[in-house]
Parts: structure tokens; sequence; C-alpha cells
């Protein structure tokens, strides 16, 4: 699986780096992951969890927001998938409206035109007339609203457990194979 993870700039850093904990952890199950990050979502992330470290991450490809030439900008490189977490809502208005003005709404655009997977995790409340058109917009072009609602059933302790409820959905949602709770499962 080749896969486009963007971070943009809606508060929720923190579900971004539960995802690409999740993803390291899952590395037999991708073969190509690209990240590319807006210039809120750095500043998000710094305010949220600290100063960024992505080395840790060096296993997956960077790009920055305006790099046209990434290759998820070309439904040719088939990328099947894209998760955009968090989503802003200024960014669900872009891909809604199909306004390609950098890499991140580029490479939605391409997920969509080729009817492939696109899930964007929303992260904002209360929601106006204009963000709920936007999803509606998103669904009906194939697109996954995933909003980041976390369950509690799975007596979830601390932030980064609490955001994992959501980041495994998406995981799911974005086919992956993953051990996590299920409703009505038996546990140990």
């Amino acid at each position: 699986m080749k896969l486009v993870v963007a971070i943009t700039g809606s508060s929720g850093a923190i579900y971004a780096k539960v995802l690409l904990d999740r993803l390291l952890l899952l590395e037999t199950q991708w073969e190509k992951i690209g990240i590319v990050l807006s210039d809120n979502a750095l500043i998000n992330w710094e305010l949220e969890l600290g100063k960024p470290d992505f080395s840790v991450y060096q296993k997956f490809d960077f790009y920055e927001k305006n790099n046209f030439l990434a290759p998820f900008a070309s439904g040719s490189a088939q990328y099947k998938t894209m998760i955009v977490c968090p989503c802003s809502m200024g960014m669900l208005g872009r891909v809604a409206t199909g306004i390609s003005n950098d890499l991140v709404t580029r490479a939605a655009d391409v997920i969509l035109k080729e009817r492939r997977r696109l899930i964007l995790v929303t992260r904002d409340t209360p929601l106006s007339l204009i963000h709920l058109n936007n999803m509606k917009s998103v669904t009906e072009a194939g697109g996954v609203i995933c909003p980041a609602c976390p369950s509690f059933y799975s007596n979830p302790v601390g932030s980064e457990a609490i955001a994992a409820t959501v980041v495994d959905r998406v995981l799911d949602l974005a086919g992956f194979d993953l051990q996590t709770y299920r409703w009505g499962a038996e546990t140990d």
C-alpha cells in the first residue's frame, strides 16, 4: 500500500503523532508513506506537543507543501489512500471545492478523481452549515469524513490512548490489519 498522510493546521496534533507512530508499527503493511505538513500544522504541533522531532519518522518520505513534483501529485503514482489528520475546516473547504493550491489539496484532488480512498479526520466544533455542506460535498465525491471523536468504552488512559481510539478507526478505514479494541470482542 502507498499512503499519503497530510497534517494540517487544526488543533489535534496528538492525532497526527499517534497516527505516525502507529504506521511505524504497521510497516510490513505499507510500501511507501508520503507526508506533507501545512505551515499551521507545524505551529500547532509545537504549541500542543513541543518542538517536533521528525527524525524518528525516517522511514517516511516528507515533502514540502508546494512540491508539486511529489509522486502523489499525480494519479499515475498509484497512491491508494490519503489521510488528512487533523483536517482543518479551511482544508476541508478547499478539498470540497476542488481548489488545488498546494500539495495537500492537489493530492486530495488526485485521490478523489482516481476514485481512491480519502479520509478526512476533521477536528472542529461547533460546525457551521458551510462546514456541513463541505462535508456533504466531499462525501458525495467519495471521501470519508471521520471526525476526531474519541470513544471511551475501552477505558483509555492518557491523551495518546484516547487519540488512539480515533487513529485506530482511521487505520481500519484505510484498510490496515491491526490489533485494537473491538466492541463485543472478548478481552483477557
